[in-house]
């Protein structure tokens, strides 16, 4: 007697839910970099650095895989050399080591920071939706030296950089290291990614030095159609970036999803009103209301699925009252003053991600689960969940959170400054030549964006005849 057989398509691990929501959120985080970034920053710059600019955020995100699957992935999300012992430095960096065998990209997802439950997805799964993550990064702070930056040098440091410092900031934080052990929290990257972003730009356009005096003074934007489309992908993949980071397709992706939406409307109009009623012109500005836009995206970053739809509101409006109250004032001010941020990333990214990080120590609801439910429906052993101080009146989250700031602020500022001084001496310089800076694109790449046709010009009959 044959028995039956049934084919089974996939391991008895894997949850196609969760791993097909996984690989559509990791494309929509993708998409925020290419095309997003490149064609909003493309949009953003004068027309002369139309092709650098994109062309520097393709290389970097090319980059920033190549480097992931070779070591950093397992650096940042593999097994810490000294996993028996505890202490900072036995918890800071796990083990560079590819992931490219049948072995790896066959096998179920696990990291040192494992959750209640384990991976309902594949290694792969897990490795491609981090490197979107890790890749954009760079992208943010290239918004900070647009229009100077040697080519070849941008080259040379983003492998440096990944590997250096958002491997490891992605290990003790998201990796299950010393500072997550410990408490720390970052929903999606507030800290991780734009934080440590604003403070590495802030830094290289420091170091790098400022564009040319003409091009500062005429900076108008190329093509606001360009900005517009660019920020529209950003905003809609923020449903990705945040609602795939439970790592699961359950109640609290949702509700990160509709938290994120939340904030970035409510920052946006506060931009919008503040402009109206508190600058000389009295105007509202699209590119105000962008700024706005990305102030609440990145704000709500660190918290998404653990503050409530109140929280979100509360999050989206102060971070965008204080970073414009920062980008129209403190920008006027030494040490801002003096450094050209030529997109004010460390404004909107840098500032922003750090109060959304410290507002999960104030607002992070304890009633928002990120892992199962309360009673009969759960069958684990526990729930996970985040209290800030005006749920449980204690300081306690809110003091890891300022402690992992002051971590990703001074790693990323040391770190960053350290690996641009070699990569100066290494490339001979960090800043195109000014005669070269006032070309742009054509002396640098041999391209343009909107070329001009001169070699084929048609003289009718006529006008040849008289």
């Amino acid at each position: 007697m044959l028995t039956a057989v049934t084919n089974i398509p996939y391991p008895t691990w894997l949850n196609p839910g969760d791993n097909t929501w996984q690989l559509v959120a990791a494309t929509l985080v993708g998409l925020m970099s290419l095309p997003g970034i490149a064609i909003l920053y493309g949009g953003l710059v004068q027309k002369k650095w139309i092709v650098n600019t994109m062309f520097m955020a393709f290389s970097a995100f090319a980059i920033t895989l190549i480097v992931w699957v070779l070591w950093a992935y397992n650096m940042g999300f593999g097994t810490f050399a000294h996993i028996t012992k505890s202490g900072f430095f036995a918890n800071f960096v796990g083990v560079p080591k590819p992931i490219l065998s049948a072995g790896s990209e066959m096998s179920q997802a696990v990291s040192g920071a494992n959750t209640l439950v384990p991976f309902h997805f594949s290694t792969p799964t897990l490795a491609y939706f981090q490197v979107v993550f890790a890749a954009i990064t760079p992208l943010l702070f290239l918004g900070s030296v647009l229009g100077r930056m040697k080519f070849r040098a941008w080259l040379v440091f983003i492998p440096l950089w990944i590997t250096c410092v958002y491997a490891i900031d992605a290990a003790l934080l998201w990796g299950g290291g010393w500072l997550a052990q410990h408490g720390a929290v970052d929903y999606s990257g507030g800290y991780v990614i734009h934080l440590s972003a604003g403070v590495t730009g802030f830094v290289a356009a420091a170091i790098v030095g400022p564009r040319l005096a003409r091009d500062r003074a005429h900076d108008v934007p190329s093509n606001l159609m360009m900005v517009a489309t660019g920020a529209g992908i950003l905003w809609l993949g923020w449903n990705g970036f945040n609602g795939g980071d439970p790592f699961y397709a359950g109640v609290d992706a949702a509700a990160a999803v509709l938290n994120t939406n939340i904030a970035t409307a409510v920052a946006l109009m506060t931009w919008v009103l503040m402009d109206m009623f508190f600058t000389k012109q009295r105007k509202p500005t699209f590119l105000g209301a962008i700024n706005g836009m990305i102030c609440g995206l990145v704000a709500i970053t660190p918290s998404a699925g653990w503050v409530n739809g109140l929280g979100a509101i509360l999050v989206g409006f102060i971070a965008s009252a204080v970073v414009w109250v920062a980008w129209n004032y403190l920008s006027k001010v030494p040490p801002s003053s003096k450094v050209d941020d030529a997109l004010g990333v460390v404004y909107t990214h840098g500032i922003a991600g750090l109060l959304g990080g410290l507002m999960v120590g104030l607002f992070a609801d304890p009633n928002m689960i990120e892992y199962g439910v309360k009673g009969a429906n759960y069958a684990g052993s526990g729930v996970f969940s985040v209290g800030g101080w005006f749920y449980t009146h204690s300081f306690h989250q809110l003091w890891w959170q300022a402690v992992a700031a002051s971590w990703i602020i001074v790693w990323s500022a040391t770190i960053s400054a350290i690996l641009l001084l070699i990569v100066k001496v290494v490339c001979r310089g960090l800043q195109e030549k000014p005669e070269v800076l006032e070309v742009g694109d054509l002396a640098i790449h041999d391209e343009e964006a909107f070329p001009v046709e001169t070699f084929a010009e048609r003289v009718s009959s006529l006008g040849a005849h008289q």
